[in-house]
């Protein structure tokens, strides 16, 4: 699948999120898989078909969330008092090259209903976008429903050109080439993140209760 319908970056990235008290964003590990499946699972019926484009069980996504910790994919999280309430996703687009030979990637989001409004989308999007320009991911791609607009303003936020058809709008990135800033600030926040996820499994196996 080739789209050649993106624009230049913008002049301005979009304003950061600021956390409040007791929320942070971080990338998911392996260790974070328990998480993001309760994670998935809390999504209601509309967010869920707003995901995956239908109506899914707590099964298919309990499935799909064992497969979402590949060599090329990459994967944030936003909690709030420890919980996982959002995720963005970022992985290889079908079987071309690798990310890192400039392969095509594909994107993914959900935000649980009581969080979303509040731009947590557009900070996942922000480190999915640095995600794939640190990898040389050479087209990033995005799908979503014709009704689902917060997504489709977010992504033009990000200088994506959207492409309506009947039942989906894809939305197309030509991500920028990686600098130095940018790959310090990625490994810098991961090595953090991975400290913390141990972290958190660690207490996850303490406080649970004995068979």
């Amino acid at each position: 699948m080739q789209h050649e319908f993106w624009r230049d970056a913008p002049a301005a990235p979009p304003t950061r999120y600021e956390p409040r008290s007791g929320e942070q964003f971080r990338r998911l590990w392996a260790a974070d898989k328990g998480s993001f499946q309760d994670h998935l699972i809390r999504l209601d019926p509309e967010s869920r078909h707003d995901r995956f484009g239908m109506g899914v069980a707590d099964a298919f996504l309990a499935n799909y969330a064992e497969r979402c910790f590949g060599m090329d994919d990459v994967i944030y999280g936003f909690f709030a008092d420890g919980v996982l309430r959002g995720a963005g996703e970022l992985r290889g687009f079908g079987h071309g090259l690798p990310l890192a030979f400039g392969g095509a990637a594909e994107a993914a989001f959900s935000v649980e209903k009581d969080f979303r409004g509040r731009g947590v989308g557009t900070e996942l999007m922000d480190r999915i976008v640095r995600a794939a320009r640190n990898r040389r991911a050479g087209e990033l791609y995005m799908t979503c429903l014709p009704h689902n607009t917060p997504m489709q303003r977010i992504a033009r936020k990000f200088a994506a050109e959207l492409q309506h058809e009947t039942d989906q709008v894809d939305a197309a990135f030509k991500p920028t080439a990686a600098s130095p800033a940018s790959m310090w600030r990625e490994i810098v926040e991961d090595s953090a993140s991975f400290a913390i996820a141990m972290v958190d499994l660690q207490q996850r196996k303490w406080l649970k209760p004995a068979r």
